[in-house]
């Protein structure tokens, strides 16, 4: 794992289902939101779901589940 910085939950974008619906947000490096929505790279986020960024989640958003389980693993 590297150290490079992370995006809380709050943060995180979404893989998308094939009706644009998302079904999770995930955890993806921050630098790489921005490139990605304007460019429409793909980012990989923690559990290794590779994706364009499509959408910004809302408060109350369902995050991956082993996004963040990694995600509380790295911050101990």
């Amino acid at each position: 794992m590297s150290a490079d910085t992370l995006v809380r939950p709050d943060e995180t974008v979404d893989e998308s289902t094939d009706n644009d619906t998302p079904k999770v947000f995930h955890y993806v490096k921050k630098d790489r939101i921005a490139e990605s929505a304007v460019m429409g790279t793909h980012v990989v986020a923690l559990c290794g779901e590779v994706f364009p960024v499509t959408r910004s989640p809302k408060p109350g958003s369902p995050v991956c589940p082993d996004c963040k389980r990694i995600y509380d693993m790295m911050k101990k």
